[in-house]
């Protein structure tokens, strides 16, 4: 059973590539204004403030991060949580590329399952697009 599998999603964007990707690196703790539909609420749970790379942060599960400026790219590790008791390890990839207009928000993840009995992850791709969607809006709105 011990098989990582992926999955992607992209979604298209109106918002400039470098504010969207902002938003996820150093306006964490807006998130639940954000997109609260998904996002209800967060804290800071180690770390010394929003912004410091490897800060655990509280939503619906415990995140461990790291960011690529360069890239417009930022790894999300779930640590513990909810989703952990059906998944042996679980990392989603954030990341934000320049389109003709707008941009292209991608999200690839990758997840090792505790059993063969375990379905894939199809709503969670569902949940990171409408994350991407409700941010997108907020963003064009404020």
């Amino acid at each position: 059973m011990d098989q990582i599998k992926r999955m992607e999603c992209q979604v298209e964007i109106k918002s400039s590539a470098d504010k969207f990707f902002e938003a996820y690196q150093t306006k964490a703790q807006l998130m639940p204004k954000m997109a609260n539909q998904v996002v209800r609420d967060e804290k800071l749970v180690e770390g010394s403030d929003w912004d410091s790379e490897g800060s655990v942060r509280q939503w619906f599960f415990v995140a461990g991060e790291k960011v690529d400026d360069k890239d417009w790219t930022i790894l999300y590790k779930l640590v513990e949580g909810e989703i952990m008791k059906a998944f042996k390890s679980w990392k989603s990839i954030f990341n934000v590329m320049l389109t003709g207009e707008g941009s292209l928000v991608k999200w690839t993840t990758e997840f090792e399952k505790q059993n063969d009995d375990v379905p894939d992850p199809v709503r969670y791709g569902e949940f990171l697009t409408t994350w991407t969607k409700n941010v997108d809006t907020y963003l064009l709105n404020n």
